[in-house]
């Protein structure tokens, strides 16, 4: 029993020892762990800290990145601006030859400006070498100087004025504005606010003049189409009559061989009278028609036509003719302008063609291809949408569902053919 008790003073405070250390690593252990942690959690708000730096910067620098890139834009033809908005027009006159007057009387008011010293002044009086009049020469030269410079810039960047360059062109005659009136501090030389009020309308004035001239030269090319269209009707009109008074000569000739003929030959000449009979109902009609169309101003035909080689699938051409023959027209839109022929889908005959027209051009108004020009006829619908529409006022015309294509497919054909052909002729003959 002494020894048990000797020997658990002896190894009790070994083991309780050896429990102290595992106990005091084992804490080390947990305290270095946890310091990891922390570290790791200090290394990522650093890390959150540098990415919203980085962002505050990104955001500044790319801001200055879009100024420098209008700056150039304003001064290189080949980039647009970033945001280009559609140019909203600031005059409404009725004609080019207004827009003309207006430029010139807006110029004659810069002149006045320029002759009152009003445009471009000296905000303060100079005094060189002791004298005024040297001075005043001497400020003179330099509204001379920065009157040429601003004119001729002006000019120049006016005259090049186009749909797509006018807010870029404003915004370099501002800043052309600014730029002079600084370098003009020193010498207190100034261009006056409503001088270049002057020059921005003439600035808008001359696009709209432009703009206006290009719809007048449209107009008169549709106009004088309308008038070929109205020569041709009466070109046909003439020939249908001809061929009516053609046809009644030949009978009244057959019908007086006939009395002379017997025999085989009056058979011949009975048969004869009676194709001639049909073909003369048949010419008579076509120049009955003929004059109806004359005399009719508004009866013609309205068509519906495609060219899926030119202008892709699901492109449509509405459109009007009064031509006695109306596939004349098709086949003129198909002649020189396309590199394919139109299929023709309906040929729509009415007494008002053009209310026609404008009724189905009205409908699908907002699927244009040409939101700008709406003399440009083609839309992007598809024929069930058309026949349907159609179909309200004419139930009994026919729709062709078939896009055809031939020159197209055909060439379509020929080109994979002659692919093939390469392909083949540029294989090993050795393999």
């Amino acid at each position: 029993m002494e020894v048990f008790i000797g020997l658990s003073f002896i190894v009790l405070p070994i083991v309780l020892a050896t429990l102290w250390v595992k106990a005091r690593n084992k804490y080390k252990q947990c305290i270095k762990e946890y310091s990891g942690i922390t570290d790791v959690k200090l290394e990522q708000k650093e890390i959150e800290k540098k990415v919203n730096n980085l962002k505050i910067d990104y955001r500044e620098k790319m801001r200055i990145y879009n100024n420098l890139k209008k700056e150039i834009a304003l001064y290189d033809e080949e980039i647009e601006l970033v945001e280009l908005g559609l140019y909203k027009p600031y005059f409404n006159f009725d004609t080019s030859e207004k827009y003309k007057q207006e430029i010139l009387w807006i110029k004659e008011q810069q002149k006045k400006m320029l002759s009152k010293k009003t445009a471009i002044f000296c905000k303060q009086e100079w005094v060189v070498e002791g004298s005024k009049s040297k001075g005043k020469a001497m400020m003179n030269r330099g509204i001379r100087l920065t009157s040429r410079a601003f004119n001729n810039e002006c000019d120049v960047l006016i005259s090049k004025v186009t749909w797509n360059n006018i807010q870029k062109v404003e915004e370099r005659i501002k800043r052309t504005f600014d730029a002079i009136n600084k370098l003009n501090e020193s010498t207190a030389i100034q261009i006056d606010t409503n001088y270049l009020d002057l020059k921005l309308r003439e600035l808008k004035l001359t696009h709209e003049y432009k703009e206006k001239k290009q719809a007048e030269k449209e107009e008169q090319a549709e106009i004088r189409q309308q008038m070929r269209e109205e020569s041709k009707l009466e070109q046909e009109a003439q020939k249908a009559l001809k061929e009516e008074e053609k046809y009644q000569k030949l009978l009244e000739k057959a019908k007086a061989d006939v009395e002379k003929a017997t025999g085989e030959k009056l058979l011949q000449l009975n048969e004869k009278i009676e194709a001639l009979n049909q073909d003369l109902v048949k010419a008579h009609e076509k120049n009955q028609r003929a004059k109806s169309m004359a005399e009719q101003t508004r009866a013609g035909h309205v068509y519906v036509i495609s060219n899926i080689g030119s202008f892709g699938e699901n492109i449509y051409k509405i459109g009007m003719t009064r031509r006695l023959e109306p596939l004349d027209r098709v086949k003129e839109l198909g002649d020189a302008s396309v590199p394919f022929i139109f299929d023709v889908h309906a040929m729509i005959y009415s007494a008002d063609a053009p209310t026609l027209e404008k009724k189905l051009h009205k409908v699908f108004e907002n699927k244009r291809v040409n939101l700008v020009n709406n003399r440009k006829e083609f839309f992007n619908i598809t024929l069930d949408e058309v026949e349907e529409e159609v179909k309200k006022s004419f139930k009994d015309i026919e729709f062709i569902k078939t896009i055809e294509a031939r020159e197209y497919n055909e060439s379509k054909l020929i080109r994979a053919r002659n692919e093939e052909n390469i392909k083949s002729s540029n294989f090993p003959d050795n393999i």
